[in-house]
Formats: C-alpha cells, structure tokens, sequence
C-alpha cells in the first residue's frame, strides 16, 4: 500500500466509492457476456503489423509499475503508453495477477487483423480469457468508466478491442502508425505525470469525476465502432 499511497490512488472523492466497488468486482463472470463463436484463426504474413509497426523477433520485457507483473513490448514510446494503461488497470480496476498480463508474442496466428499488433510488441491483452476475442459485454459499468477515462485521457493514440467490429475487450493498441508527432506527444505527457511534481499519472486520476465522465462520453462519440 505505501507505493499505492504515493501514487495518491485514492482521493477523498466521489471516485473513492466508485474504485472500491471495481476492486471488489474483479474480473466479470462469464455470464455477464454473451457467448459467441470464436473467429477462425489464420497466419499474419509480412513485415509490419496491422498498425504499421514492424514484427520483432523478441521484445523487452518491462516491469508494470505497483504490481509484480511484467509484460514484452516494443521499447520506447510504446511501451510508456500501454505501460500507462496496465498501470490504470492495476491501479483503479483490481490487481493483475499471473497470466492477466500479455504483449509481445512471436506466434502469427491471429483471430482478427489487429491481432496482428502483438508481434510488433504495440498491443496489450489484459485478461483475455475473461474478455475473449468476439465476446462483447463483459465489464461492468464501474470498470467501463474506467477504460472510457483511459482511452479519452490518451486522446485516441490507444484504440480499445470493445469498440472494433470483431470486439476483444481485453485488448489496447498502439493507434497510429510509427513516426506519428501523436504518440510521441502522449507520451512525454505521460513521463510528465510520472515524474513531476505531484506524481500525477496512474492512480492519481478520478475516473469517477462528473468532468472527467463527461469527457470520456463526448470522446466515445467521436471515436464510433473501428474495424
């Protein structure tokens, strides 16, 4: 609790009520989505993922800060973006345990085109057995708010699984191609909020404040249903 306590996870807002009810939610049941037949699979061939990043051979493993969870991603501006968003996860929706955490991975068999966004070490899953690829309707409203703050607070630079045609939401990605000014901008923001004066990145947010929420709801719209 002392690094989550640093951090300021927790303020003395309304947001207080709405993250003890994520923490005590955990995963959703099976249930709570609807079962769907899982796409047939093929092999990704080429160099360069669905988002235009190249595949890797391997990809270095990091640390998610607060938890004693590592994941594989391509180093650099990339791995400072979804880092941020494990970190979100951990932090305001439950603890990630083993197996919750996955990114880089050599294997070219994909259920979906952005599938392909693993290899290239650009996407994250986070427990992708309670949220599988073709299943929609699997958090909770509580968790929902969350990820909606997350994907405005990134300002589009990370696109999330439960908004694509063929939904996964388990799964985050890198958005926009290499080179974009986009992605490097959200991330020194986010290096910003991780050292500055105050520590205001993960677990320092409100995910819950009336703001906050209306910013997200006008961000969904703009950000309709992707392929």
């Amino acid at each position: 609790m002392n690094e989550l306590s640093r951090r300021h996870f927790v303020s003395a807002t309304a947001g207080v009520a709405g993250a003890l009810a994520i923490g005590s939610l955990g995963a959703a049941p099976a249930s709570a989505a609807p079962a769907a037949a899982r796409p047939a699979t093929w092999t990704w061939s080429g160099p360069r993922s669905a988002n235009g990043w190249e595949i890797l051979r391997e990809a270095r493993q990091f640390h998610v800060e607060g938890s004693d969870q590592g994941v594989r991603l391509a180093a650099g501006d990339t791995a400072t973006i979804l880092l941020h968003v494990a970190r979100r996860f951990h932090y305001e929706i439950d603890r990630l345990r083993d197996g919750d955490l996955h990114g880089h991975r050599t294997s070219r068999r994909v259920g979906a085109r952005y599938e392909s966004n693993y290899l290239s070490g650009t996407a994250v899953e986070i427990r992708p057995l309670a949220y599988p690829l073709g299943v929609k309707g699997g958090l909770y409203p509580a968790q929902l708010t969350v990820v909606r703050d997350i994907l405005a607070e990134l300002e589009g630079v990370v696109a999330w699984g439960g908004d694509f045609t063929v939904p996964k939401e388990s799964h985050f990605e890198i958005a926009y191609a290499p080179g974009h000014r986009e992605v490097t901008r959200i991330a020194r923001t986010i290096t910003g909020w991780n050292t500055g004066p105050g520590n205001a990145g993960a677990g320092a947010t409100d995910a819950f404040d009336p703001g906050r929420q209306a910013r997200a709801r006008s961000f969904a719209r703009r950000h309709a249903a992707r392929s």
